[in-house]
């Protein structure tokens, strides 16, 4: 095997376009996992028993399902309802959708490790519900949770490349597009993982400077 420097480096700026676009679809997944997230774990804590059924429901849903089958049936199965996307939105429906799924538990067990006497006292100083989550539990459960975040960008990151299978033009796609003129795999597939290392590591390291600067001290 033999590696191609020279194809390498002419390669980089189309590659670094599809890491872009790779990265831009993990952010926008995993913040859309954390919205929907956070409201479906304080559902299943906080809310009745319809609520939880229905919840677990979307979350069991979610978590036991292939992500390639998932970025099909937003594709081609909203498609066939009259619902045209493009395969952008498609791969932000499965992989943010999908995250919210395990994001919720992550979110559910930083609910489930502050004590429950302090939504007691924020209620009993007068306090509604909402105001109790928002102003006493929400920065907690956020602050605790950064570490479980870590580990689902790293998944999301590494299950983007699957979304080549409905012709986003990431990293892999672009990728397999120079490979069809070169024939040359090992030199691109390398260049490759050498931008996902970048792209994990990076990634990981601002998550956990971000965890050292909002730490709860005697956590």
């Amino acid at each position: 095997m033999i590696f191609d420097f020279k194809l390498a480096w002419d390669s980089l700026p189309y590659l670094t376009i599809g890491a872009c676009i790779t990265l831009a679809i993990v952010i926008c997944a995993l913040f859309m996992g954390a919205i929907f997230g956070i409201f479906i774990a304080i559902g299943q804590v906080y809310g009745g028993r319809s609520v939880k059924i229905f919840l677990n429901s979307f979350v069991n849903f979610f978590r036991s399902q292939p992500v390639l089958l998932l970025l099909w049936i937003f594709w081609l199965g909203l498609s066939e309802l009259g619902i045209g996307v493009g395969a952008f939105a498609a791969a932000l429906l499965a992989y943010g959708l999908r995250s919210a799924a395990y994001q919720s538990q992550i979110f559910r067990g930083s609910i489930q490790a502050i004590s429950s006497s302090q939504m007691l006292a924020a209620r009993s100083i007068g306090l509604s519900m909402f105001k109790s989550i928002t102003y006493i539990l929400l920065p907690q459960i956020l602050r605790l949770s950064i570490p479980g975040f870590m580990n689902e960008y790293s998944i999301v990151l590494k299950d983007s490349a699957v979304a080549y299978s409905i012709g986003l033009t990431e990293l892999v796609t672009r990728g397999g597009f120079i490979i069809e003129r070169t024939f040359d795999p090992s030199t691109i597939y390398l260049t490759i993982a050498g931008f996902y290392l970048i792209l994990t590591y990076g990634g990981l390291k601002v998550l956990n400077v971000t965890e050292q600067r909002f730490r709860i001290p005697g956590s």
